[in-house]
């Protein structure tokens, strides 16, 4: 007998990935950066979209602990451009069976000011963006005979917060994508979910709180309405879309989870 100790796999935290392909839009800031690296430090082989090919796309691609990642430039509203990133995968990783469906824009705005402009704006990237990426993976997760598509969708799309039009209702679009695709497809083997955050700390949110006429005063606003008094942090969204990304989740379908610190079961604003 040899003094070498075997891992108890009840104690030591295996890979909740290993061997799968990920694609996550998106991917530079965020949600998207935080989601793309926890799965690699998870063992999944990553394909990080981006918009642009720049140095904060590069930088995390460099801060991620592996190096089955790769970037690759798509604007998520262009299909053949998307359809490319997917060949590009699939030549390097073999077909994903991951899909992370992070990429969006804010479009708020009265909705008798709303150019036709910024509803076809909010639609294509928030909405149909989302489907052109599903689209795309479906046909290589349909032949591996599994895969987890996870759309990143918003309290938005449950709550309607005045003047905030029309995201709340590409959001509501994004949540009815989920359960019909889920629906679709579950008897393939890929399962569609999506999440629900409330408000995040990403750059997004920061740049909100800088627009504000005092800055401080619009972050505690902010916080003070939140139950926990505190506002989210993009690895914990992350976190939920590792679960559902895994096998772990497998009996979890056409679902949505919200992380919103239980925000948006409050009556009152």
């Amino acid at each position: 007998m040899t003094g070498t100790t075997k891992a108890d796999p009840r104690t030591t935290p295996l890979p909740r990935l290993a061997g799968k392909v990920a694609i996550v839009t998106g991917a530079t800031q965020g949600i998207g950066a935080a989601t793309a690296a926890l799965f690699a430090a998870h063992g999944a082989k990553i394909v990080l979209n981006v918009i642009d090919d720049n140095a904060q796309a590069r930088a995390t691609l460099e801060g991620l602990d592996t190096e089955d990642a790769m970037l690759f430039e798509a604007d998520v509203t262009d299909p053949a451009a998307v359809r490319r990133m997917v060949d590009a995968a699939t030549e390097r990783f073999g077909a994903p069976d991951i899909l992370v469906n992070n990429a969006g824009i804010n479009v708020f705005n009265d909705p008798l000011s709303l150019s036709d402009d910024e509803w076809t704006r909010c639609f294509e990237v928030d909405l149909k963006g989302a489907w052109n990426c599903a689209k795309a993976v479906l046909p290589g997760m349909l032949g591996l005979g599994r895969g987890s598509i996870v759309n990143i969708a918003s309290v938005h799309g449950h709550k309607i917060v005045p003047h905030c039009f029309p995201y709340p209702v590409a959001k509501h679009g994004l949540i009815g994508l989920t359960k019909a695709l889920g629906i679709e497809y579950a008897a393939h083997g890929i399962r569609v979910n999506s999440i629900s955050p409330g408000l995040v700390l990403t750059a997004i949110a920061e740049a909100g709180f800088a627009a504000a006429a005092d800055p401080e005063a619009e972050r505690r606003r902010q916080t003070e309405i939140l139950p926990n008094k505190r506002i989210g942090e993009p690895e914990e969204i992350a976190y939920t879309a590792l679960f559902l990304a895994s096998d772990e989740a497998r009996y979890i379908n056409a679902a949505d989870i919200r992380i919103d610190g239980g925000r948006s079961q409050l009556y009152h604003e």
